[in-house]
């Protein structure tokens, strides 16, 4: 099932495969986001957080998972919600890496 990108706050986009790669956990990412499990969604091969309310934390988990050794764009992608409120984006993970 497509996941809906919501407009206004940014969503992080993770490969499935990386984030278990890198050992990251649930519960210590939804505690430190605040998220509710509406905001902690997989569908195949990816993971979306958000939206994110504060862009503080989206900055420091970006940073963090660079310090894993996650790549932007490869492993993890950010989508700004910057767009207008008519206009619907859907997600769905591709199978491969």
């Amino acid at each position: 099932m497509p996941i809906e990108v919501s407009f206004g706050q940014p969503t992080l986009f993770i490969r499935k495969t990386a984030f278990e790669r890198v050992g990251l956990d649930r519960s210590a990412i939804d505690t430190r986001l605040n998220l509710t499990p509406d905001e902690f969604r997989v569908e195949g091969s990816i993971i979306a957080l958000g939206p994110l309310m504060r862009e503080e934390a989206l900055s420091e988990l970006i940073a963090e998972l660079e310090a894993l050794g996650l790549t932007y764009f490869d492993d993890f992608f950010e989508m700004s919600g910057n767009w207008p409120e008519w206009l619907r984006l859907v997600a769905v993970g591709t199978a491969g890496r």
